[in-house]
């Protein structure tokens, strides 16, 4: 048993806002073109397929691209407390 602390490693990460709607299309034109990021216009949310199974995101959580290239929700808080713009 030992102190351990996080190697710092720069992400990718965006935060999920209201999408941007024309016509009867929703657009969120930051979110990446990806089969893993799907947007759910029915619940509001972002579907993320992760590694643990399909993961949600709501308005304003953070989805965080990983250092493998991949995706998963963070909640602002927890994002808040773990990462700094650079």
């Amino acid at each position: 048993m030992g102190l351990y602390r996080k190697k710092p490693v720069v992400i990718e990460a965006f935060q999920v806002l209201e999408p941007m709607v024309n016509g009867d299309a929703y657009l969120y034109p930051y979110l990446p073109v990806t089969k893993d990021i799907i947007y759910n216009p029915m619940e509001k949310v972002v579907e993320i397929r992760t590694l643990e199974g399909t993961m949600l995101a709501q308005i304003g959580d953070w989805i965080i691209k990983g250092i493998k290239g991949e995706y998963y929700p963070c909640k602002p808080d927890i994002f808040e407390a773990t990462y700094e713009k650079v």
